[in-house]
């Protein structure tokens, strides 16, 4: 039978009063392995309502002590790490190791929000007129939610949690449905490091669930990351109804490959960068520019055995380089992209769509495939795939390249290779997207810093984690003090000024 997935509400395991549930998948066997509960606006009203009865305290609490808490919960976290990454290799898929990353990134993030007591100190002016002074200080929302996706079960609510609590908040989580599990586990290890009951709780949820938290006039703000549509859908409903929104789309993100590249460095860069987790990272490399066609048919040519060889199998076989994709309607999608992309004119170069995994037929695997020779008039150019597709589009020179992406309406992450210094800062600067690396194939920011596209990437003013998550969880407040001693007798009628 299925294991029965709870709700996480009041700092206990609740169940769903909806009477709705969804399907959870092992997306190796192919086979149901969970039944998750689907909230309605019942159970996030619960959530809510548990947050607000548990927030004046919490926001009261010390921040050092808040931060000792994380430390704790960091601790705990530390020694679950290959829990964790189980839990997310059976529900997602994800090879193990890749998993363990997952985990160790989001770590990062709690490290980052142990800070809290640095993090939250304000700004003070002495004298800003006679005998008078103004300090500022950063004060949290109230309750917030995280609505996250199912390729980073564990990372991405990561990003969001351990920095909501630590400036004072309260956190209603609601991850996707495909992936449940490992909310939980996070659930629970906060709990036993004593985060008190209601100031972090997880509800499980489809449209209704979001719509619920989007709705809910007692959520002050809340943080998002899927695809563009649904972005867009998260920021303008949240905004319609006065919360604060940051919404993180997707992504089409682009390797430039110099002449004078390490033409090995670049494709060992390229094969981890779009076919690691089956290629479901908002962030994965899914288009390679090769400037001129020497640079290019070389870069092919090394490319196309490696996709070939690729090592595809389970994510629990801990010599796989790949697994399956999260489900079969995903497997189907990304079969679809490739046969567009052949019926407009691209060059299959390697063809993944008949891998079958033996002793795993009905599983959601998926090979490797290669376009050569994409345009950006092409579906797989101009649409995010989520998958083991690599386009390679091939410019004459770097101002072609740097027009492409220019172009794109996406602008999460790039990447130049080059041993040119000056084409690399030029790169660099005049990019209009919001993360960069140079010979870097992911340029994910470390926690201590913050997390973001740019243009149809992102909706709202802030990135994630870092300096900014703190501003985006805290609201700024200026006081101005004087104290009775010079005051003038007698009242004024007239715009305080500076005397």
């Amino acid at each position: 039978m299925p294991t029965r997935i709870e709700h996480f509400i009041g700092g206990k395991l609740t169940a769903g009063t909806s009477g709705r549930f969804g399907p959870v998948y092992d997306p190796a066997t192919g086979e149901q392995s969970g039944a998750v509960a689907l909230a309605g606006a019942a159970e996030v009203d619960a959530a809510v309502r548990s947050a607000r009865a548990a927030f004046p305290e919490w926001a009261l609490t010390p921040p050092l002590r808040r931060a000792r808490l994380l430390n704790r919960f960091l601790r705990l976290l530390e020694e679950n790490q290959s829990r964790l990454a189980a839990t997310i290799t059976a529900e997602h898929g994800k090879v193990y190791s890749d998993a363990l990353g997952e985990v160790g990134r989001g770590l990062e993030v709690v490290e980052f929000a142990t800070a809290a007591p640095q993090l939250l100190k304000g700004e003070v002016t002495e004298n800003v007129g006679t005998r008078v002074d103004s300090h500022s200080l950063r004060q949290p929302l109230g309750v917030v939610a995280g609505i996250t996706p199912f390729n980073f079960p564990a990372m991405v609510p990561l990003w969001m949690f351990p920095v909501a609590l630590a400036c004072g908040n309260c956190f209603i989580l609601k991850v996707s449905e495909k992936v449940p599990s490992a909310a939980l586990i996070l659930a629970e290890l906060l709990h036993e490091a004593g985060v008190p009951d209601g100031v972090f709780q997880v509800v499980h949820g489809d449209k209704e669930a979001v719509d619920a938290i989007l709705h809910h006039p007692g959520i002050a703000a809340v943080s998002f990351v899927g695809s563009t549509p649904i972005a867009k859908y998260i920021y303008e409903t949240a905004a319609r109804n006065g919360k604060r929104c940051q919404a993180l789309g997707g992504a089409k993100n682009h390797m430039v490959v110099m002449p004078d590249a390490d033409l090995d460095q670049a494709v060992d860069a390229l094969m981890g960068a779009a076919y690691g987790a089956a290629g479901e990272r908002c962030m994965a490399i899914s288009v390679a520019v090769p400037i001129g066609e020497q640079t290019a048919d070389a870069l092919v040519e090394r490319l196309v055995p490696r996709v070939r060889a690729l090592k595809i199998g389970p994510g629990s076989d801990r010599e796989a380089e790949m697994g399956p994709l999260i489900s079969g309607a995903h497997l189907a999608k990304v079969r679809g992209y490739i046969d567009r992309g052949v019926a407009e004119g691209a060059e299959l170069a390697v063809d993944g769509r008949d891998f079958k995994m033996q002793g795993y037929e009905a599983g959601f695997f998926i090979g490797g495939s290669i376009f050569d020779r994409v345009t950006k008039d092409m579906t797989i150019w101009q649409e995010e795939i989520f998958g083991p597709v690599l386009s390679v589009a091939r410019a004459k020179d770097y101002g072609e390249a740097a027009a492409l992406i220019a172009a794109h309406p996406y602008a999460n992450g790039t990447a130049i290779f080059t041993r040119d210094g000056d084409a690399a800062r030029e790169f660099a600067h005049q990019v209009e997207v919001g993360m960069v690396g140079i010979n870097v194939p992911i340029p994910v920011p470390m926690a201590f810093h913050s997390f973001g596209g740019w243009k149809s990437s992102l909706f709202g003013d802030h990135h994630m984690h870092g300096p900014e998550g703190v501003r985006f969880y805290t609201r700024l407040k200026t006081i101005t003090t004087r104290w009775p001693t010079g005051i003038r007798q007698g009242a004024d009628f007239v715009m305080p000024t500076m005397r």
